[in-house]
C-alpha cells in the first residue's frame, strides 16, 4: 500500500471513529455538535458569579445542586461577537478531560437544536484553513440535510492549562 493510500485509509478510520450521536447547538448563524457522551445536562440561564482575573471567555461559576461549576462563553472563546442572552440561550454542562480527570464545565450557547445520529460517511475532515488558524478543536465537518455542522472536540476547546486552572 502506497503512502497516499495509507493516509486515506487512516483518515477513513478516524472519521468512522467519530460517528455517533451529537447534541447540536447554534452560535450566531453556525451550527455545532458535541458528542452526546460528553453532555451531562442542559440547563436554562441562571445567575453566574464572576471570578476576578479570569480570561474574557470565562464568565464565572454557577452553583448547580451544591456543586460549583465554571462557565465559559463559546461565543467569546471562538471570537464571535457577543450578543445579549435570549429566552433560548442556555448552558450545556459537559465533562472535559483535565489533568486530574473529568471536570464539569458549563458552556453558554445561543440555543440547543437536536440530537443527531451522524454516520462516518457524512463526516469530512477539517479543511486546511491556513496555518495561522487554530482548528485542532474541530473533529470534522458533518453534512446533514444539506447543511454543514462543525463537530467540536470539547476536550480541546479549552487548553489543559485552562481546565486545570478552573478545576
Amino acid at each position: 500500500m502506497g503512502e497516499a493510500a495509507r493516509k486515506v485509509d487512516t483518515m477513513t478510520h478516524m472519521l468512522r471513529d467519530q460517528e455517533g450521536k451529537y447534541l447540536t447547538f447554534t452560535l450566531g448563524q453556525e451550527e455545532y455538535g458535541i458528542g452526546i457522551l460528553k453532555v451531562r445536562e442542559i440547563i436554562g440561564m441562571m445567575e453566574i458569579t464572576s471570578v476576578p482575573r479570569t480570561p474574557e471567555h470565562v464568565k464565572g461559576v454557577i452553583n448547580l445542586r451544591g456543586k460549583v461549576i465554571p462557565v465559559i462563553s463559546l461565543r467569546c472563546r471562538f471570537g464571535i461577537r457577543v450578543e445579549d442572552f435570549t429566552e433560548r440561550t442556555c448552558i450545556i454542562v459537559v465533562e472535559i478531560l483535565g489533568t486530574t480527570g473529568a471536570v464539569p464545565i458549563g458552556i453558554i450557547v445561543d440555543s440547543v437544536s437536536e440530537v443527531l445520529n451522524i454516520s462516518g460517511e457524512d463526516i469530512e475532515p477539517t479543511p486546511a484553513l491556513g496555518s495561522a488558524l487554530d482548528t485542532q478543536y474541530i473533529l470534522g465537518m458533518a453534512k446533514v440535510k444539506g447543511k454543514v455542522k462543525i463537530l467540536l472536540d470539547i476536550d480541546r476547546v479549552l487548553s489543559t492549562d485552562e481546565v486545570s486552572a478552573l478545576a
